[in-house]
Formats: structure tokens, C-alpha cells, sequence
């Protein structure tokens, strides 16, 4: 494990020993976590979770739509931060098989199908997309303003409102319960997570 205590130190250090994985606050003595994040992103994959202070949503927002995975919120418990680290880990390794079964829940990424319990879902080509992108972030915090550029287009970076009604609609074809999602859970603020209500 390596440690850097500035932003110039962690791009140095992640450039000569590439990382498996990254922990990184979003307040450094020398810049943003958030700008260490998006020049990462320039040239590695490794997942990266942001440790953020309570009261800064905005920047934690700002850090995930720059590519961070996921985020803690401080104060945090080292189970939690392991939990998430874990998670981040497990995506990165997953083959890019055409199927995710996520629960109950399958997404057959070939043939476009999904089912629900055994069950066929009929979705609509963009309810589809939504679900796919979800699918194959599974479990990662994905924010409006990447689920809406990912789904439907640059064009809709405002467009949240647009945004709600498909999950709400997507929410009510997958969920046994919309009113008490467990599959597809909303951060306040922030975004949209998929996950396995199993695990």
C-alpha cells in the first residue's frame, strides 16, 4: 500500500506504481480530490472511492461525474470503506459476460432480455438502456448527469426531472415493491445505485 499526502505526491506515486485500487479525499493541501480524479481518469481504470466531509454533496457530485466509483461519507467505519472498496474491486474484475444476474433480477445483455424471477420484463428501448447501464455498474453511485449523457445524450445534462420518471417507470416493472425499492436505491442529491438486495 501506498500512501501520498498532496495532490502532486498521488499522481506522481500512482503514475511510477500503477494502483489496484485508490482512496482519495476530496480536500488536499495543494488542489481538488476531484481534480486528482478526473487526471486519472485519463489513463487508468483502477477504482477509485472519494472520502468526503459531511455538507459537501456538491463536491462529491462533482467528484463521481470526474469518474470517482464511489464515495464515503466522514465520519465512516473502516468495515463500510472496506465494504465499498470490495465492491469497486469486484466490477473491475468482472468479465464482460452477456449476462448479469443481479438477484432475481437478469439482464441478458446479448439478446436484450430481461426477466424478473423467472419472469419475462417487456422494457422500452430507452427503460432498456437505463436498466443496462445500472447492470453493468452494479452497485456503483452513478449520477444524473452521467446516467442522462449515457442514456440519452449530452443534451439532457439538466434534465433530472426526465430522469425520475424513467426510474420511477423502470421502479414499477422490476421492483416487488416500487414504493420500497431494493434493487435501484436513490442518493439523495447524488444519484442512483443498482443492487443486490441479497448480498
Amino acid at each position: 500500500m501506498t500512501t501520498a499526502t498532496t495532490a502532486e505526491q498521488a499522481l506522481a506515486e500512482a503514475a511510477m506504481r500503477v494502483p489496484d485500487a485508490i482512496i482519495l479525499d476530496l480536500v488536499l493541501p495543494d488542489g481538488s480530490g476531484t481534480d486528482v480524479c478526473r487526471e486519472l481518469r485519463t489513463w487508468t481504470a483502477a477504482p477509485i472511492i472519494v472520502l468526503s466531509a459531511i455538507g459537501e454533496e456538491s463536491e462529491k457530485v462533482a467528484a463521481l461525474d470526474a469518474g470517482a466509483d464511489d464515495y464515503v461519507t466522514k465520519p465512516f467505519g473502516m468495515d463500510e470503506l472496506l465494504a465499498r472498496l470490495r465492491a469497486a474491486m469486484r466490477r473491475v474484475s468482472q468479465p464482460g459476460e452477456p449476462t448479469r444476474q443481479i438477484g432475481e433480477l437478469n439482464v441478458d445483455l446479448e439478446k436484450h432480455a430481461v426477466s424478473m424471477a423467472g419472469e419475462p420484463v417487456q422494457l422500452t428501448p430507452h427503460e432498456y438502456a437505463l436498466l443496462r447501464l445500472f447492470a453493468t455498474n452494479e452497485g456503483k453511485l452513478l449520477t444524473h448527469a452521467v446516467i442522462l449523457r449515457e442514456v440519452w445524450g449530452p443534451q439532457y445534462g439538466d434534465e433530472s426531472h426526465y430522469l425520475h420518471v424513467y426510474v420511477s417507470q423502470l421502479r414499477r416493472k422490476i421492483e416487488p415493491d416500487p414504493t420500497r425499492p431494493r434493487y435501484i436505491l436513490t442518493e439523495p442529491g447524488a444519484g442512483y445505485r443498482l443492487v443486490d438486495p441479497s448480498s
